[in-house]
Order: C-alpha cells, then sequence, then structure tokens
C-alpha cells in the first residue's frame, strides 16, 4: 500500500516520515492525507488509552489514536505539543499523534528488509518491515495493523 514509482534503480516506495519516542517511523505516503496540529481535542468515555480523543477537522469527526500508548511507551515530558498524521481507513478519519514529523523519503523498494528479531515486539506487531538508513533504523509503519485496536464502528 505504499505509493511505487518505477526508476532506472527500480521500484521505489516514498513515505512521510515521523518521530515517536525518539524512533523513527514512516508512514506510506498513500496512506497520509494531511498533517495537523490537534486542537480541542474531547475525550472519549470509556474508550482504551489508545484513543487520546476526537476532534473536528474541518468538519469531519476524526478518532485520534496516541501513538505513544499504541507502542507502549510513556507520555512525552518534554512540553512540545504534539503533532497528528491523518490517514483514512474503511471511509472513517483517523489522527496518529507523533512527537514530530519528518520529511518525505523515496526508498528502493528492494532494501527494505523484515523486522528484525530483536525489534521491540511492541514494535514488531505494528512495523511492516524497516529500512536501515545512515546509523538509523526506520520502521514501516503498517497502517492497518495501527488501527486493529480502534473498536470497528459499525460493530458497537
Amino acid at each position: 500500500m505504499t505509493s511505487k514509482t518505477e526508476t532506472s534503480e527500480g521500484a521505489m516506495a516514498e513515505y512521510v516520515t515521523a518521530v515517536i519516542g525518539g524512533q523513527l517511523f514512516g508512514l506510506p505516503i498513500s496512506r497520509v492525507q494531511d498533517v495537523f496540529m490537534p486542537e480541542r481535542l474531547t475525550r472519549v468515555p470509556l474508550s482504551s488509552a489508545e484513543i487520546a480523543g476526537v476532534l473536528n477537522l474541518r468538519g469531519r469527526i476524526v478518532t485520534v489514536v496516541d501513538m505513544r500508548a499504541r507502542l507502549g511507551l510513556p507520555k512525552a515530558d518534554d512540553g512540545q505539543p504534539p503533532m497528528a498524521v491523518g490517514v483514512d481507513q474503511r471511509g472513517e478519519s483517523y489522527g496518529l499523534l507523533i512527537d514530530q514529523i519528518g520529511e518525505v523519503l523515496r526508498l528502493p523498494d528492494d532494501s527494505r528488509q523484515d523486522n528484525p528479531v530483536n525489534l521491540d515486539p511492541r514494535m514488531a506487531k505494528l512495523a511492516g518491515g524497516v529500512y536501515r538508513l545512515d546509523g538509523q533504523l526506520m520502521v514501516v509503519l503498517d497502517i492497518d495493523r495501527v488501527l486493529e485496536l480502534v473498536p470497528d464502528a459499525k460493530a458497537a
């Protein structure tokens, strides 16, 4: 589900990078709708800790998922306001709370590797592979897996 293009070097995939808890993540650009600063988040009673709340974004109700909670990380204490990456799944809008947004990277599809065995299990269950970049590991987030814990609105 990534945006792939053919070049003379082979298939390329594009990712929007984000930092969560000091770890670099890549989100397939084809799944990213927008990036925004969440304001006036309304807590949802009886929801799991991974649901930060809901908000109105340009007339749409957006369920906001706290990626730190989803990854089992402690709350940020750096005083920086969180950012959110907007994604859609089955016609529903979601915002993934992240620490900071990065740049768009075009990477060769064939340099993507399977999850290493020593990858934190909480990350591994949400990851769709990794890229080894200059001294850094970029974990590719599988958006469908990230949103699996979000209750299906139709099931309620």
